[in-house]
């Protein structure tokens, strides 16, 4: 009888006996948190909580307050009538937040678009929202090439690394969070500068909820919309799986209700607030692109016009003979590879390399489009080839001054030395004879990748001892036999082969064992 508040989710009240449970109890109030999720026309309708309108009958004379901050009039009927309220009263606070900035941009040249706002909110929080996990990955990546500090956050991640991936971000350790709508619930960081929709979300209530994470201090606070009629596809595809006729037709009327408010020609604000039934008077809010002008767009392909005049002249001057070997080297290796060349390293990478002739890693990291995942897979192929090349003509390298840096890329000089350090943790925690599940806490990545860091440390020929982490024997002699049985060496069919029962981890390790005890294993 000491329970002051339960907290439950919907779905529990569909247990059996629960609510004669509930009965026991001395409740005072039923307090119903994202009630728009009872509604069908809400945009985050979930079957469970239907179960909710049985709380009347189980629990007659209790006081109910049921809460949403994305409720239209619609939607707030609907909550009534399922809840079998009777004569509730209604409070609204305004859908007005003054200090939003709103923008909405063309989904071309995307990512110098999100530079530019990342740029003006410099070192300050930021998330940027996107449809998929490939591409909050795919977005973090480049970022981090750039020189920012992001991190992705999807469902995808397991428990304890999207923990991770909060907790930098709320302490601010990291500034910029990839993200798809996975990420905001419960986030309580008032200081968030930016938010960047990359993809425009499937409702405006859904919209409003993501935006609304940002200047909760009060302070200004920009966000923006990347808006391409593409991206209409990518929402059709999941309405289509709709099965029920109503819900399928309300998913493509809220994404319909949103490309009408990307494309509205009027005040941004007042088109929000009108969607919730809100009446904003005809006036200037200064805080929108259209009423600010609408130039943002000329603004941003200026800058951007000046941004590659300026890449020509610092790269104006090349050695054309470096070029042509260089060219010769990424033909190759994309042929090996199997993708464009233009994957490898770009004309611009290039061209900047038959200029600056660098022959160290820390200087091959500061050409346009080389970070660390490039330098690990191409990296020693082409300082071989531009240091071979220094020493036949007796050239002298030359270093990126910071400035120079700095105005070339738009962005800050990346401090990137983790090559070197990732590779010597690793070696020394193995020395140490460091569990493989401590390395990959140490370095905040999955054991999987740990093994890919032992694979790099054999091929570099370093004599370590990685006995120690040889799995039960069982696992080791199966592993074993289906590998002497494989022409490739290849993880998929030998995890398939052994019923997907031992992990891909496992299996990689194994094979770097036998690889080290005999060279025979292919590492692919």
């Amino acid at each position: 009888g000491e329970l002051k508040i339960l907290y439950i989710a919907p779905e529990r009240l569909s247990q059996e006996g629960f609510g004669g449970f509930l009965r026991k109890l001395n409740l005072k109030l039923i307090a119903i948190d994202e009630a728009h999720c009872i509604s069908e026309w809400g945009h985050d309708f979930r079957p469970d909580y239907r179960n909710l309108s049985e709380l009347k009958e189980v629990l007659p004379g209790i006081p109910m307050i049921a809460l949403t901050a994305t409720a239209t009039q619609k939607v707030e009927e609907d909550i009534k009538k399922q809840l079998k309220l009777k004569a509730p009263k209604s409070f609204k606070a305004s859908f007005d937040r003054a200090n939003l900035n709103f923008t909405i941009l063309k989904k071309k040249k995307a990512f110098e678009k999100m530079v530019y706002f990342l740029d003006k909110h410099q070192d300050e929080s930021a998330i940027i929202y996107c449809y998929s996990r490939k591409d909050t990955e795919k977005i973090a990546e480049k970022l981090n090439v750039n020189g920012y500090k992001a991190l992705a956050y999807h469902a995808g991640l397991s428990n304890e690394e999207r923990r991770i991936t909060q907790e930098k971000f709320i302490n601010d350790d990291i500034n910029i969070i990839t993200a798809t709508i996975a990420f905001g619930m419960g986030i309580d960081k008032s200081n968030i500068r930016l938010i960047i929709h990359h993809t425009f979300p499937k409702s405006m209530e859904g919209y409003y909820q993501e935006v609304g994470r940002a200047g909760r201090d009060g302070l200004p606070s920009d966000c923006v919309m990347l808006f391409g009629k593409q991206d209409w596809w990518s929402h059709n595809y999941f309405s289509n799986r709709i099965q029920d006729p109503l819900l399928k037709q309300s998913a493509e009327e809220k994404v319909n209700q949103v490309m009408r408010y990307a494309q509205w020609s009027g005040c941004r604000r007042r088109a929000i607030l009108s969607y919730f039934g809100e009446i904003k008077p005809n006036e200037n809010c200064q805080a929108c692109d259209f009423c600010l002008g609408n130039s943002l767009e000329e603004q941003l392909e200026e800058k951007m016009m000046k941004r590659k005049s300026e890449l020509k002249k610092a790269c104006v001057e090349y050695d054309l003979n470096l070029f042509e070997i260089l060219r010769t080297l990424r033909k190759s290796i994309a042929t090996k590879n199997k993708v464009p060349p233009y994957l490898v390293f770009g004309d611009q990478a290039l061209q900047e390399m038959a200029h600056y002739y660098p022959i160290t890693q820390e200087n091959f990291l500061k050409i346009t489009g080389v970070g660390s995942h490039k330098l690990e897979q191409f990296g020693e192929q082409f300082l071989s080839e531009i240091r071979h090349y220094c020493q036949e003509k007796n050239i002298e390298s030359k270093s990126i001054p910071v400035q120079i840096q700095a105005k070339k890329t738009g962005v800050k000089p990346r401090k990137n030395n983790f090559f070197s350090e990732k590779y010597s943790t690793t070696l020394q925690m193995i020395e140490a004879k460091s569990p493989l599940s401590s390395i990959a806490k140490k370095h905040e990545v999955k054991e999987g990748t740990v093994v890919s860091h032992l694979e790099k440390l054999v091929e570099k020929k370093l004599e370590i001892d990685i006995n120690y982490l040889k799995p039960k024997e069982e696992i080791y002699s199966a592993v074993k036999r289906e590998l002497l049985h494989s022409e490739d060496g290849k993880l998929r069919p030998i995890f398939e082969a052994l019923n997907e029962r031992v992990p891909y981890e496992e299996i990689r390790l194994i094979r770097l064992m036998e690889k080290q005890k005999n060279g025979t294993i292919k590492n692919q």
